[in-house]
């Protein structure tokens, strides 16, 4: 067996494959960076590099208000994001890519064929929905798209980690 498949089928014998981790939606400034501090908050110990880029990037633009808001009230900080272009170079040099929505997933996989058996949905292990985009919709928007992301993160601890979360 494999290493990634042993890694997938038995998170517990894990041993931080993942070192560089991409989380990735449109415009880099309410979902991917949320994900990406929630992951970052985590596994801070872990040694892995966490970053989050968008196939439609606000190149430079802080995190939405809102999610930045709501990201504070859990005792998360990520007042320092500012939103990246995705390009087919991150996605060759991350070992692993989440992706909000099946979509991204497709047209990242275009973009880097080469990178796409490592794309894979934020939620594959949970329901493998994908994660709707609050941006310019109302708060209680916001707060359940954090809670959705929140599950999935939480969901992908095992595999991320040598330790359980």
């Amino acid at each position: 067996m494999s290493r990634v498949a042993r890694q997938w089928l038995h998170p517990e014998e894990s041993s931080n494959v993942f070192k560089r981790i991409l989380v990735v939606c449109v415009g880099n400034v309410c979902r991917s960076p949320t994900a990406e501090y929630l992951l970052r908050h985590h596994l801070s110990a872990g040694g892995a590099s966490i970053e989050s880029a968008g196939l439609g990037a606000l190149v430079d633009k802080p995190m939405d208000a809102t999610a930045l808001q709501v990201l504070g009230e859990h005792g998360v900080d990520g007042s320092a994001h500012r939103a990246r272009q995705l390009t087919s170079g991150m996605l060759r040099d991350a070992d692993l890519v989440l992706a909000m929505e099946r979509e991204h997933v497709n047209r990242m996989s275009r973009m880097a064929p080469e990178a796409s058996g490592k794309i894979m949905l934020l939620d594959r292990w949970v329901q493998g929905r994908d994660v709707a985009d609050p941006y310019r919709q109302s708060r209680e928007a916001f707060e359940h798209v954090y809670d959705v992301i929140a599950e999935a993160v939480g969901t992908w601890l095992p595999y991320l980690s040598s330790q359980r979360c």
